[in-house]
């Protein structure tokens, strides 16, 4: 039982010692292909695949950088539309109420100089008006009313032309329809009448 055990140890340390020997003999070839790869090349070769491998590095991080910009910039632009998106999302419904709120004051207008008695229908009508206006300026919506002002063709909407020798050339004389802005941007500009 003693030498069948030692034939096994033996037997076993001489699977081991091979497999060792088999294992540096693969480490001392892994270590030396590098340096046998580039042995047979001469200094000028090796300096250009350095510079070749050195160009290919900064084309990469060129495009790195190019790519990371374009990434930058689309989160940009994302935020901006998202920010107008809720900055204007008003627009539609302001567009729609407009013309609601031109009736009213072509209302007031039409009975203007009446006397009203208190509590009257011209009384609410103005009241109307006024918590309209109130809500317009708390979600940044201005009127634009340029009566006597200078034509300005980025607000304003000439529909005729007038000679009036009393005013300026490029005056509005009268406004039609009132214009308007959300935000600062033009929703709809003002009809008007200009000198000429």
């Amino acid at each position: 039982m003693p030498s069948h055990h030692k034939a096994g140890s033996t037997a076993s340390l001489h699977d081991k010692l091979h497999t060792d020997k088999h294992e540096t003999t693969i480490d001392a070839d892994v270590e030396e292909q590098p340096v046998e790869k580039f042995k047979h090349l001469s200094h000028e070769e090796l300096q250009k695949q350095l510079t070749e491998a050195d160009e290919k590095a900064n084309q990469s991080w060129e495009q790195l950088l190019r790519v990371q910009a374009d990434m930058n910039n689309m989160q940009r632009r994302v935020e901006r539309d998202v920010a107008n998106a809720h900055k204007y999302a008003l627009e539609k419904f302001i567009l729609e109420l407009l013309p609601i709120v031109d009736g009213l004051e072509r209302a007031v207008a039409a009975h203007e100089g009446e006397d009203s008695g208190s509590g009257s229908l011209l009384d609410g009508v103005n009241l109307t008006l006024k918590m309209i206006y109130a809500a317009f300026a708390k979600f940044g919506i201005e009127q634009i009313n340029p009566e006597f002002q200078p034509f300005n063709p980025e607000l304003h909407q000439a529909v005729s032309t007038q000679a009036d020798p009393t005013a300026k050339p490029n005056t509005v004389l009268a406004v039609l329809q009132k214009g308007y802005l959300l935000n600062n941007r033009l929703i709809r500009p003002a009809l008007v009448v200009v000198s000429k």
